[in-house]
């Protein structure tokens, strides 16, 4: 009964794409997205493994390819990309994976009319001098596949929302207090990947959401069950 509600509620109708749809993030927002009831489809290097997500539509193709992306793309409405890469160099590395493999998602979804486009990046992304790019500039890399995405989708008849999380655990939405801010101010804290995953899949539906980039971490460690995340949408600058 509940999952009808939340689903007459989101009043979202249309099929949602999700890139990285088998890793840790990834997964959760599979799973926000059939809480919510919305058909989703994914596209995966591994048929076996996506099939462990459930009830979705797999494409099975890479990244790097733009046939293979077309394909996924096509006769969605809404795209979550959840890609991130895994090594240094090769077709897993930060410049094939974070920022090219993020370029061909956006361009290939525009061109298929997908109207929404909500991409998990990362706290500290804007700061070339931080550590983390000390893996083969992965930030940096992130940051590109971010001005592309709204550069292409910041226009009329598309839109685009942008989570830079700090820190990521892995850990179920909805209970915990969140701190958003702007401008990539923060420099340390936590938040789980399920919240992440919430926050990109609500977006879908959410007008405040439209068109905004934004850093999020829990607000403390104790925990505290929030009933939606749709409201920190509103504590955003227009």
């Amino acid at each position: 009964m509940e999952d009808k509600v939340m689903t007459e509620k989101t009043k979202y109708s249309g099929k949602v794409l999700v890139a990285g749809a088998t890793g840790k993030t990834g997964t959760w927002v599979v799973s926000r997205l059939q809480h919510y009831g919305v058909p989703v489809r994914v596209l995966t290097r591994s048929a076996e493994k996506a099939k462990t997500l459930g009830d979705v539509e797999i494409v099975e193709g890479r990244i790097q390819s733009d046939e293979d992306v077309a394909k996924a793309v096509s006769g969605c409405t809404g795209v979550i990309s959840a890609l991130g890469s895994s090594e240094v160099f090769g077709d897993a590395s930060p410049g094939e994976v974070d920022r090219d493999g993020v370029i061909r998602l956006v361009d290939q979804a525009a061109r298929a009319g997908v109207k929404h486009f909500g991409l998990v990046s990362s706290m500290a992304v804007t700061k070339w001098y931080h550590p983390l790019n000390l893996f083969a500039g992965v930030l940096m890399k992130k940051f590109a596949a971010e001005e592309h995405l709204r550069d292409v989708f910041g226009k009329e008849g598309r839109s685009y929302t942008i989570v830079r999380p700090g820190g990521l655990k892995d850990g179920g939405p909805l209970l915990h207090d969140l701190h958003v801010d702007q401008g990539d101010r923060l420099w340390s804290g936590w938040i789980n990947r399920g919240d992440v995953a919430e926050l990109l899949v609500v977006s879908l539906w959410t007008d405040k959401a439209k068109n905004k980039t934004f850093e999020v971490v829990n607000e403390g460690e104790e925990e505290h069950a929030q009933k939606s995340l749709e409201g920190y949408y509103d504590k955003l600058a227009s």
